[in-house]
């Protein structure tokens, strides 16, 4: 037996990889593919009926996996759905608000500067005559 040498041996079957063993009587070994995996049974130290039912609820287990895997992938992708609809609906109420208020300040003019100017001056007055007070 080739592969029990090399089992033994401490060598690897895919370029320094451990292979893989599931039980005594299955062992993989190497072939020309690296897709590919050939299976070999050694029936003298193999429970074959032990074998395929740890390979089924295997298989089951994967396959429980997956189905919430696609079930929560299709949750999330709903929920970004939606999510990039509320972006764009607040997107839209922004733009239209914006354009609201342009419309606003054009229609009844721009005096806020006016009142920023005459805010900055009294708070001005305010502190040269209380810099006034505090010297007496």
């Amino acid at each position: 037996m080739a592969s029990t040498s090399n089992r033994t041996s401490g060598g690897s079957f895919y370029g320094g990889a451990a292979p893989y063993r599931s039980r005594e009587g299955l062992s993989t070994r190497p072939v020309a593919s690296s897709d590919e995996i050939q299976l070999r049974i050694d029936p003298m130290h193999a429970d074959l009926d032990d074998e395929i039912t740890g390979l089924r609820s295997q298989v089951k287990q994967l396959r429980n996996v997956a189905q919430e895997i696609g079930s929560e992938a299709k949750f999330q992708k709903d929920f970004l759905d939606q999510l990039q609809m509320t972006v764009i609906k607040a997107q839209a109420g922004v733009k239209n608000n914006i354009r609201k208020l342009n419309k606003s300040i054009i229609k009844h003019g721009s005096n806020h500067i006016v009142h920023v100017v005459l805010f900055a001056l009294f708070c001005f007055f305010v502190v040269y005559m209380w810099s006034k007070l505090s010297r007496r």
